[in-house]
């Protein structure tokens, strides 16, 4: 039988009227997003766009032919094999899903925040892969390809690699990936890498590529040598962003050790005595922290604060949550 051809909000009616009985072609984006009501799709459907997200969608249909689909946010646990997506898949927050099938070719694949899948297919075949947030993920396949677009696996506290199959592609985030310590020693990266907090500690010599901290462009100096940045060289930094990232690669102790800094504040808690400091910073707001030390252990700790903030136990109650420090009444505040 040969697929009715509809308008995409023809085919909106019919669906949610659920008075689909065959193969149904539509044209256009159909937007079912947001139908709770919305339980059952009937197979061989098959159209340009299709968006289901956060419907009450549980399973998806056999024989699904689309250009694009977005399906965010389901209680799925798997993808059928019949599915056909030529451009591009969104599956993000399907916190369910654990399978994926084998061979799934797409031009861009999104699995941001997958919390349960722990390994991709045989074969996967894309250009684009998001995979950002995807904690338990900890499996390759054996064979596949990530031809020439990107790949986002920011925070993936599982993976401790990435695949030796890949080869040439624009960009790729690892941060956070604090068990990625090498990278691939055919990969060539023509983009740029954002590498902060992964375990990345240098570079292959022969690949040379442009590097990203959280998205602020940086040189390898500060990506893998920060003990040899001073204070002093914080504090001539011109580019507000890098500044930033040098004062977290460095470390505010050392940072305020070298630069000095005014004190604001000096009272007791139950750690100890407690300190509120600040630093003027050229073109940028001022560096203002409060240092304490932990009453179990003793050991010392500086946290920056919002500027404005003018004492220590205001210092203290912004950061348990507590924008009203009148309404900070920690049981062991000195």
């Amino acid at each position: 039988m040969p697929p009715l051809t509809v308008s995409a909000a023809e085919a909106r009616q019919l669906l949610l009227g659920g008075k689909v009985s065959g193969p149904l072609h539509f044209r256009g984006k159909l937007d079912l997003s947001g139908e709770r009501g919305l339980t059952h799709l009937p197979d061989d459907l098959s159209g340009d766009v299709l968006d289901v997200s956060q419907t009450g969608l549980r399973a998806l249909p056999e024989r699904l032919q689309l250009g694009e689909l977005i399906a965010c946010g389901l209680p799925i646990s798997t993808v059928p094999a019949s599915l056909k997506v030529r451009f591009r898949l969104r599956l993000d927050d399907c916190a369910s899903l654990t399978h994926l099938p084998s061979g799934l070719s797409v031009g861009s694949l999104s699995l941001e925040g997958c919390l349960s899948l722990e390994a991709l297919p045989e074969h996967l075949d894309i250009c684009f892969l998001n995979i950002n947030r995807c904690e338990a993920l900890h499996t390759w396949p054996r064979h596949g390809q990530i031809r020439f677009g990107h790949l986002l696996a920011r925070d993936c506290l599982s993976l401790r690699s990435l695949p030796e199959w890949l080869s040439t592609l624009a960009q790729v985030d690892i941060s956070g990936c604090r068990g990625i310590t090498a990278l691939p020693t055919e990969l060539r990266v023509s983009g740029w890498l954002d590498v902060a907090g992964s375990g990345v500690t240098d570079l292959p010599p022969t690949q040379q590529v442009a590097l990203r901290w959280r998205g602020v462009r940086i040189d390898e100096r500060l990506a893998f040598r920060p003990g040899s940045i001073s204070g002093q060289e914080i504090m001539a930094e011109q580019n507000a962003e890098v500044r930033r990232v040098m004062l977290e690669r460095v470390g505010y102790d050392r940072f305020l050790d070298e630069v000095g800094a005014t004190i604001l504040d000096r009272d007791h808690d139950a750690g100890g005595e407690r300190l509120l400091v600040r630093v003027e910073l050229p073109d940028d707001e001022p560096f203002v922290a409060v240092c304490v030390s932990c009453p179990s252990t003793a050991r010392r700790y500086t946290l920056r604060v919002p500027p404005q903030i003018s004492s220590g136990r205001a210092a203290s109650a912004w950061l348990a949550g507590f924008d009203d420090p009148a309404l900070y009444q920690p049981a062991f505040e000195a």
